[in-house]
């Protein structure tokens, strides 16, 4: 991968397809009482699937090529995928965020009901770590035991879920700059570092690499909150 932005725009074009191809195959159709619609809903809807390229960038980084369509990085792309596509569904619903509009349609409450959207968001979770557990052994014990380590952590509550309890406990608070970033470490930025980490350690990096590209991820995640911070006051929803 060149430096130019031409370049880069056709690595991710090629890398999305790829993306959705595979979450085509592995978000089930077949999932009883209308639950397949609505998890495809949540997650068959384009976004920008930063998590799922921050993964196959640092894969092919990190080993020099890209690594084959449905090994270890592409696994650890889509479950990142859909662990975020869970929590966007709990977080739009009336006791979170109460959003009605995601993407530019109708948030996944509102198109399924309260209860659906809840019983989706908790089947994505479930698929996120069996899509790490691949039932022909095509992955060694060790790397899938990593792999799930480390998605559960940015995840739980030293992660995505505590950042959002801390969001919640402190809605109508001033939070100073030293909790601010802790919320956003744990919201935004344990997904994001994921990423990087599950990209790397799928393709067997060092640990030194691994330091190197724990400090990039720690820095993205917090840049990343903090651009989205900025967007939700000087941007309109329509943008």
């Amino acid at each position: 991968m060149t430096g130019t932005s031409a370049d880069f725009s056709d690595w991710s074009t090629a890398r999305l397809a790829e993306v959705e191809h595979l979450l085509e195959q592995w978000v089930p159709e077949a999932a009883p009482a209308g639950l397949g619609a609505a998890m495809r809903y949540a997650v068959l809807d384009g976004g920008k699937r930063l998590r799922p390229l921050l993964v196959l960038a640092t894969a092919e980084a990190v080993a020099g090529a890209m690594p084959p369509l449905g090994s270890a990085a592409w696994r650890a792309a889509c479950a990142l995928e859909l662990i975020h596509a869970y929590s966007l569904a709990h977080d739009d619903l009336p006791c979170m965020d109460n959003d009605v509009l995601r993407r530019g349609k109708p948030t996944l409450h509102v198109q399924f009901g309260e209860a659906q959207a809840l019983l989706a968001g908790d089947a994505l979770q479930a698929l996120a770590f069996e899509l790490l557990l691949p039932p022909d052994d095509s992955m060694a014990p060790a790397l899938t035991v990593r792999l799930c380590r480390q998605l559960a952590s940015a995840s739980g509550w030293d992660g995505m879920a505590g950042g959002q309890a801390i969001d919640l406990a402190g809605v109508g608070q001033l939070l100073d700059q030293a909790s601010l970033e802790d919320m956003h470490r744990r919201k935004t930025g344990a997904l994001l570092l994921a990423s990087v980490e599950m990209g790397a350690v799928a393709a067997s990096a060092s640990e030194p690499t691994l330091q190197a590209l724990g400090h990039y991820g720690r820095a993205l995640g917090l840049a990343f909150q903090v651009v989205d911070d900025i967007l939700d006051v000087t941007a309109d929803s329509a943008t």
